[in-house]
């Protein structure tokens, strides 16, 4: 069975950049203590724009990632990654193979 894998991309606000970088640096640590099945939870800072990051994530299945967007911690956090935002976050789904 493939695993469930997004990318999203986060233009943020300048003056949110350090906020955006402390709100993910939690999530990323609480998802690998608290998620045995996120296979990978990167959060990715451009070279060429400070103010352009990617999340790219991978859970074990459907199941995982159903978790993962309702697990306590995401709920907590998520509302102000989106404060953060200066545009619609852009989010692609994939299968992960192999």
């Amino acid at each position: 069975m493939a695993g469930k894998s997004f990318i999203a991309r986060l233009c943020t606000k300048p003056e949110m950049r350090e906020r955006m970088i402390e709100l993910q640096a939690e999530l990323k640590g609480l998802v690998f203590e608290h998620e045995p099945d996120a296979l990978v939870y990167e959060f990715l800072q451009s070279e060429d724009d400070p103010d352009l990051f990617h999340v790219v994530a991978t859970f074990r299945d459907e199941a995982a990632f159903e978790k993962h967007m309702h697990i306590d911690f995401h709920d907590r956090l998520v509302p102000g990654i989106l404060e953060c935002l200066a545009q619609d976050m852009e989010l692609a789904f994939h299968a992960s193979l192999g």
